[in-house]
């Protein structure tokens, strides 16, 4: 590691915002410093579509801020960097010391320049065969490639400084939470809706969760399950709060007095009506859930219907086309796999028909639950409501 080590943050998708993008590169960059706060005093700005990343002190945690970097929404490409003067010498130089183990490894090499400062008096392809030129004599182990090299060093000329770098890997990709709106996740214990929330985060939307227990049918560890969940979303998404909504009582009504083949999906708009109404507390406005079409039986068209038949707000479901193998491979990639995995049963699990309807009609739904007092019941559980504000 080189001791002015930095880091070049490449913007991603927010470079097509036009008019607006000025205030999606602030929020990017305002992200950007909040994740970075806990390790270290770093200065952050953005000059030409990159924000720079400069630690201000020895005592930086460049790692952990390395790792931060690479899971905000809305940076496309992150590459570790050093800054020099803006000559050919300094430029070798620095590659030579900085790059050195990797030249170590490597038997073809090539550099890629980029002038962005147009003043300067080379151009980039002048500037990588001079460079190039250099360190092809100070390795002589090593060739130049220019298609298909072992190691490509990549010099920015910039206002400031020169740069030199690595290749770059890829950033989350996405746009800066907090542009996209504010929506209340449907969070259960399942591998889908940790999915679904880090989905609709990645398109800069803010989210609040809903959590629902039915003690004592579902335990302590469930609801300690779905926190973990949520604190581990908190690295892309940035602290929130879950909602934890008592269940109990409005499952029991159901089970007493609703056909049994109606249980999941008279549960699942009670819980949609809960989940708006503290959606409209809080000034969101969608609801996401992590349904995938025909998954189960309580997500085929009709019965999604049925469901969303009780809300007036948009319910966003960014996992509808997707199968398990798909959304198995995101959860680990996010990290969310091992925890979602964990054997605690949520009421979701509880209370599961024998033979569930698969072609309901809306109708015969909306009977079924006139033996319920449906307003009663839902004020109850949301006077019932307790929340936790999850932080990293």
């Amino acid at each position: 590691m080189h001791n002015n080590e930095m880091f070049l943050l490449k913007l991603g998708e927010v470079v097509l915002k036009g008019l607006n993008r000025r205030s999606f590169e602030d929020k990017l960059v305002s992200n950007v410093r909040w994740r970075l706060k806990k390790h270290g005093s770093f200065h952050v700005y953005i000059r030409q579509s990159t924000i720079y990343v400069e630690p201000q002190k020895d005592d930086c945690d460049m790692e952990a801020a390395w790792k931060s970097c690479c899971q905000v929404f809305g940076v496309a490409a992150v590459a570790r960097a050093v800054p020099c003067d803006k000559t050919v010498e300094a430029i070798v130089e620095t590659a030579r010391t900085y790059l050195a183990d990797e030249f170590a490894k490597a038997r073809t090499f090539k550099v890629e320049s980029k002038r962005a400062d147009k003043q300067f008096y080379l151009n980039s392809i002048q500037i990588s065969q001079a460079v190039g030129g250099d360190l092809a004599e100070l390795f002589p182990h090593v060739s130049v490639d220019v298609h298909k090299p072992d190691l490509t060093v990549f010099v920015e000329i910039r206002e400031k400084a020169a740069y030199v770098h690595a290749p770059s890997v890829p950033g989350a990709g996405g746009l800066p939470v907090g542009m996209g709106g504010h929506a209340v996740s449907l969070l259960s214990g399942g591998l889908d809706s940790p999915v679904s929330s880090w989905m609709m985060a990645r398109r800069g939307v803010e989210l609040e969760m809903v959590h629902f227990v039915s003690p004592p049918y579902t335990s302590q560890q469930a609801q300690d399950k779905v926190l973990e969940l949520a604190r581990l979303l908190t690295a892309y998404c940035g602290r929130m709060i879950v909602h934890i909504i008592p269940f109990t009582e409005i499952q029991e009504e159901i089970r007493k007095n609703c056909p049994e083949e109606y249980f999941t999906l008279i549960m699942r708009r009670f819980m949609m009506r809960i989940s708006e109404a503290v959606a409209k507390k809080a000034g969101a406005k969608a609801l996401v859930t992590g349904e995938s079409l025909g998954q189960v039986a309580s997500q085929t068209m009709m019965a999604l219907g049925v469901t969303e038949d009780v809300t007036t707000m948009p319910v966003l479901r960014p996992l509808i086309g997707m199968d398990k193998v798909e959304i198995i491979r995101i959860a680990r990639e996010i990290g969310t796999f091992d925890t979602s995995i964990l054997p605690y049963e949520d009421c979701c699990t509880v209370f599961t028909p024998r033979h569930p309807c698969t072609r309901p009609n809306v109708e015969d739904i909306r009977k079924a639950e006139e033996a319920l007092d449906v307003d009663g019941l839902v004020s109850k559980a949301l006077a019932g409501e307790s929340w936790v504000r999850v932080k990293a």
